[in-house]
């Protein structure tokens, strides 16, 4: 049944579930005999290079892609975790807990290093920077901020220049924004008088990434904040528009990830998926075709990892830590 339902899907996309999806795109031949279907945040532009080289060593398997945002991911797949086979997330913090409410199944012999995977069933493959990124035409060369202080200063200074025309996420909406704030508020309390600066503002907030760049290249931001850098350079048509700014100050890091779920009547397939993606990062498998940021241990003076997948990151998945922490930047951001 489950094949019948997918050649179905092959032919009338329109009955993929009763879901508003941000982009949905199948690979593979309609006639496969198996079909992996693949719950992800990240945009099919940067993921097809990566299923296309997956499907070149796997003949009779087709994949169905599925894109949404973070949060809606957590939503989507807990209502009906049988419609999907492998879930890949930037908000690593909703995985960690998916997997630990048990919607996942273990892979054995993958090799990773502890800090980038969680019990043999949650697996890291990229490691991402939160970045600042600015339209070239706000700013001289000399005076493009390389820390929050500096971009804090900036926008002080020249309060005409960025009314209206400064982004972040929407915490409330998006998984990765909210990991993102929480990671900048427990490391520095300048996060919390950039947020309210960027209120005062009238700061414009969003549900992703690719939502940022559209209006930074338009001329509608000329500063977005905490924006995926990789984004930002898997672009051609930004290079003479947008600059990416790496906070000297302190680095705010996630990790992409990717779990089978436990639901999955393809099991092998969903299996040899996620150990495609962490083979490309050990050179077992083509990484041309990969065009994300490579894992890479990121670690502070002391030689610590900046982040890891322990439980600590669903700190703030309190449901009292997240009502009071949304609360605090509400009155910051919305003024």
């Amino acid at each position: 049944m489950r094949y019948i339902f997918a050649l179905m899907m092959w032919l009338c996309p329109v009955l993929v579930l009763a879901q508003d999806w941000e982009d949905q795109n199948a690979f593979g031949p309609a006639s496969a005999s198996s079909t992996l279907r693949v719950l992800s945040s990240t945009d099919t532009s940067l993921f097809a290079p990566v299923i296309e080289d997956f499907l070149q060593s796997r003949s009779g398997v087709a994949v169905e892609y599925f894109v949404t945002g973070t949060a809606q991911i957590d939503e989507v797949f807990r209502a009906a975790p049988g419609d999907f086979d492998v879930v890949i997330s930037s908000a690593m913090d909703l995985q960690l807990k998916l997997v630990n409410d048990g919607f996942s199944v273990q892979i054995d012999n993958l090799d990773q290093p502890d800090w980038a995977q969680w019990r043999n069933s949650l697996f890291a493959f990229t490691t991402e920077p939160a970045t600042i990124v600015i339209n070239r035409a706000a700013f001289a060369p000399e005076s493009v901020p390389q820390t929050r202080q500096e971009l804090i200063a900036a926008m002080r200074a020249r309060p005409e220049v960025f009314r209206g025309k400064v982004g972040t996420y929407d915490v409330r909406d998006s998984g990765l924004g909210y990991l993102f704030a929480t990671q900048d508020a427990r490391a520095s309390e300048t996060f919390w008088r950039l947020m309210e600066v960027m209120g005062g503002l009238d700061a414009q907030l969003y549900c992703c990434s690719g939502a940022m760049i559209d209006d930074l290249v338009a001329g509608d931001l000329m500063v977005a904040y905490n924006v995926l850098g990789s984004y930002v350079a898997a672009r051609e048509d930004v290079a003479d528009t947008l600059e990416i700014v790496l906070p000297s100050d302190f680095p705010t890091i996630m990790m992409r990830t990717a779990f089978v779920s436990s639901r999955t009547e393809v099991a092998e397939e969903a299996a040899a998926f996620v150990r495609h993606l962490v083979e490309m990062q050990t050179g077992q498998r083509n990484l041309d075709a990969f065009p994300l940021p490579p894992l890479s241990a990121t670690t502070d003076s002391t030689g610590q990892a900046v982040i890891s997948l322990e439980p600590a990151l669903m700190t703030y998945l309190d449901p009292l830590k997240r009502r009071t922490f949304i609360k605090e930047w509400s009155s910051a951001v919305i003024q």
